[in-house]
């Protein structure tokens, strides 16, 4: 028993001295920031001012007892003391540190010795929450506690009077957390664009029911929000969500391979980024396959990529644009006008899957027609280990993807080994070669109904799809701001990159248009700076043109700001790093639009501004806006082949 409580007391000791270590580094970390006093942002004064005026005019209801306690600390950060379970919801962005205790953001576990976490809860997105877990390992005392936790506030400079009314609700079991205000290039880019000034503000409630901690957080740039609007899980998620993560960490043949498949709007990237969260707990890496054209995690859309994630996902798609290992940029938003390519373009990307940690598949919401016939052509060509399918209540379109269903039943490119040759099958009847895997045959079925509100319902939707691809292109371009804390640079104020001619290949996906109106097509356009491994086609004089569209590395993204004929170059916007950017040799146009507030909403522009006329004659034929009758069915997809 003696040898025990020694052991015991050196591991206090170690612990005590690693956090005072840690304590040290942070409270000169703070001691700069505060020396700095940033002037905050427009959008934290409004969320100030707002909260704050409720208080000041007597509106504020009878003070209840919150499920946690807030505090100052010094200029644009907050300390919170969360009770063990006790949650917190928020609209906004900060930067979260924990002091004490361990918390939960959507899925991952944040202790004091992790660096701070960024947080992006926007209101086009379901809230993020805070959540206080339960202590693991040996619990200390209540008075060792007090003291640790009031060292800890001290290091962070929180004043007296908020030490005091923290201390006042502590317990050995709650989490204490610092909340900064967060301010990156790319959130600044993003929000000076008028569309989206208000995207990390919580809209105004008709009942008024702030509180004098409202203004509190407010500072720190973010505003409390209902609970039960934040993440809800159904049984069935949570139950396919504790087998996938546990044959995770098993890995009895192979890596995992986690296919997440149903329509539109069911929560597939939530399911996505919880899921990933949760891995991250446990695994240094995870492995991310992008098949979604429309709505990927971690480019711009249009793009096919496969990458590696390390650092958990505590926002929407547009706050964590990355660079894949492996990107083929396809062009398109939809597939259904070339599924040929699209499986090439698939089967390329997937090669370079080294099976080295899970993998998570993301797929598209087409899943009627030929939408389900193209989803068994994925499975068969990546094998899954593991299928999760997301069906909303009453959605009938989509049967139960179990191994007897793709044994008998064809794709639109594909064969199940039961099926009839030839039989229903459309294009080629050879199956897609699939990669050796060691798991056996077939896949386990995971059936998840979600429950939140508007599951299923495409037209329900909190933002629209075309409004999120903004915010991602938004996201990427925001890469171009500088780190320091200045104002917005508009986009015609950087200096671009000058490409020679004869230094790339161009190709224009979506559309054949004719050699001497691509320098048209291409000016003031969306580009993908590719690599061809069998370098340019030599060419005499002015642009090179490509005759079909190459499935090559996609190096990253930019924009086509001018032309210049006589000089024979093209003038390029690009946050690719020089040393990558060298590399690229083909530029491929396809159908992605660049953002309207890029062209009508940057600062600075004297008389008229650029690419843009409003002296267009709309009595042209061909003029008006294309419409899509969406009501109308193609022959061959009202009925799926037996």
């Amino acid at each position: 028993m003696a040898a025990k409580g020694v052991s015991v007391l050196l591991r206090r000791q170690q612990q005590h001295k690693r956090r005072r270590k840690l304590l040290r580094k942070a409270a000169q970390r703070r001691q700069g920031r505060a020396r700095a006093k940033a002037v905050p942002e427009p959008e934290t004064e409004a969320w100030r001012e707002f909260a704050a005026s409720f208080v000041a005019a007597g509106l504020v209801p009878p003070p209840e007892k919150e499920a946690w306690t807030v505090g100052k600390a010094y200029e644009g950060s907050v300390v919170v003391l969360l009770p063990q379970g006790r949650v917190l919801t928020f609209t906004g962005k900060c930067c979260l540190t924990c002091l004490y205790g361990s918390v939960r953001v959507f899925g991952f576990t944040i202790n004091p010795d992790q660096p701070p976490c960024h947080l992006f809860s926007p209101d086009s997105h379901c809230p993020l929450s805070i959540q206080a877990l339960e202590p693991k390992g040996i619990e200390a005392s209540e008075k060792e506690g007090r003291t640790e936790a009031r060292s800890i506030l001290r290091a962070h400079q929180v004043p007296q009077e908020s030490r005091c009314k923290l201390m006042k609700t502590f317990s050995p079991q709650c989490a204490i957390v610092l909340l900064e205000h967060l301010d990156t290039p790319v959130t600044r880019f993003i929000l000076s664009h008028p569309s989206f000034a208000h995207i990390f503000r919580a809209k105004r409630q008709k009942v008024p029911s702030f509180a004098p901690e409202d203004a509190i957080l407010a500072s720190a740039g973010i505003g409390k929000v209902d609970p039960e609007s934040g993440l809800m899980m159904s049984e069935s998620t949570i139950s396919a969500i504790e087998e996938l993560t546990q044959a995770c960490q098993e890995e009895e043949d192979c890596c995992p391979v986690i296919l997440v498949c149903g329509p539109k709007s069911v929560g597939k990237s939530t399911f996505n980024r919880y899921l990933i969260n949760l891995l991250l707990n446990r695994l240094p890496c995870v492995a991310f396959l992008e098949c979604d054209l429309g709505q990927p995690e971690f480019t711009p859309p249009g793009c096919i990529s496969l990458l590696n994630v390390t650092e958990p996902l505590l926002g929407p798609p547009f706050t964590h644009q990355r660079s894949p290992g492996r990107m083929v940029y396809f062009g398109e938003t939809s597939c259904e006008q070339d599924t040929e390519r699209y499986l090439d373009t698939l089967k390329y990307v997937f090669r370079a899957y080294e099976r080295d940690a899970p993998l998570v598949i993301n797929t598209m919401g087409w899943v009627k027609g030929s939408g389900l016939l193209l989803l068994l052509d994925l499975i068969r060509l990546l094998a899954p280990s593991h299928l999760v399918q997301i069906s909303a209540q009453g959605f009938q379109d989509m049967p139960r993807l179990s191994p007897e269903y793709m044994h008998h039943t064809p794709g639109l490119h594909t064969r199940g080994p039961g099926a009839l040759k030839g039989k229903g099958l459309r294009g080629r009847t050879e199956a897609v070669e699939e990669q050796p895997r060691s798991h056996g045959a077939g896949h386990k079925l995971l059936c998840v109904q979600p429950q939140f509100l508007g599951a299923g319902a495409a037209g329900h939707a909190r933002t629209h799809s075309s409004t999120l691809r903004d915010l991602a292109l938004l996201g990427y371009l925001g890469q171009l701001q500088p780190p320091e804390q200045e104002p917005v640079l508009p986009l015609h104020s950087l200096v671009p990159y000058q490409v020679p001619f004869a230094a790339v290949a161009l190709r224009v996906i979506h559309a054949e248009v004719a050699p001497s109106h691509v320098l048209c097509a291409l000016n003031a356009s969306w580009v993908g700076l590719c690599q061809m491994p069998e370098g340019v086609p030599s060419q005499v004089d002015g642009p090179v043109l490509l005759t079909q569209t190459p499935i090559c590395d996609c190096l990253g993204f930019g924009i086509i700001r001018g032309v210049d004929v006589e000089k024979q170059l093209y003038q390029l916007l690009t946050p690719v790093l020089p040393e990558k950017l060298r590399l690229v040799n083909c530029l491929l146009v396809g159908n992605i639009s660049i953002p309207h507030c890029i062209f009508l909403n940057q600062v600075g522009i004297e008389g008229e501004a650029p690419y843009v006329t409003s002296g267009y004659n709309f009595d042209i034929s061909g003029a008006g806006k294309l419409k899509v009758k969406r009501h109308l069915k193609r022959r061959g997809l009202t009925q799926l082949p037996t």
